[in-house]
């Protein structure tokens, strides 16, 4: 397990939940299953048995798991459940994968013309990132904030989740967005770990978000490795 330590990281409990609620939501552990005995799958995931305990009790109270005392823990698939990744939609070609996310830089700029508008400010804080998937290197992000939202952003307190920073630092909420998926080129600013060149070929993702008060705060563009992952959208 990897993540970014600072105040708005996931506590590790909380990314083994997540990682297993992916895991549950891709058709990876299915209902009925039974989990490996606790110290097993603890030692796999290189975590503490109370580590571990704790990620389980949340998926109880999520509705996810059926712990039976004297036989074990059993998976129970549900619908719509609340998850810190909820909105992210990329998951590894064979499902899951925890997302975790280096951030590359952060900057506030001049919103650029080939942007749509989204926000009341002129200006942005544009975030970009090397977003990888169960440690695999699988996407870039440029995420841009509207200015309005936040005077400055800290590029030490932002976390795996930067929906999460939103809420915890910001007091903001995205609670609708629109993606736009297709194909674009890599950009410029790629890095060599990510398996695609400047200029390649690759999936990619626009997306608006909206926050609690019904206003459009941020823009961001995604470039995927199709060779790594794929955009995956669940209708129930």
């Amino acid at each position: 397990m990897t993540g970014s330590r600072n105040a708005y990281a996931l506590p590790k409990h909380q990314q083994v939940s997540e990682m297993l609620i992916r895991e549950i939501a891709a058709g990876r552990m299915m209902e009925g299953e039974k989990l490996p005995p606790e110290r097993d799958m603890a030692a796999d995931l290189g975590i503490a048995v109370g580590t571990l305990r704790k990620a389980l009790g949340d998926l109880e109270r999520k509705g996810l798991l059926s712990r039976i005392q004297g036989s074990g823990n059993y998976v129970r698939s549900q619908p719509d459940v609340a998850s810190v990744y909820s909105m992210f939609r990329l998951e590894l070609l064979e499902g899951g994968g925890l997302p975790t996310a280096r951030v590359l830089s952060v900057d506030r700029l001049a919103k650029p013309m080939d942007l749509p508008v989204f926000g009341s400010s002129g200006e942005a804080h544009r975030i970009r990132r090397l977003r990888s998937l169960g440690g695999m290197p699988a996407a870039l992000e440029e995420i841009w904030l509207d200015g309005s939202r936040a005077e400055t952003v800290a590029i030490e307190e932002l976390s795996d989740s930067l929906y999460l920073y939103y809420r915890k630092a910001l007091g903001i909420w995205i609670l609708r967005a629109e993606d736009r998926v297709g194909v674009g080129q890599v950009p410029g600013w790629s890095l060599p770990e990510f398996g695609l060149a400047p200029g390649a070929a690759a999936g990619f993702i626009e997306r608006t978000g909206w926050t609690q008060d019904g206003a459009s705060a941020e823009f961001s563009r995604t470039w995927f490795d199709h060779g790594v992952a794929r955009y995956v959208a669940r209708l129930r």
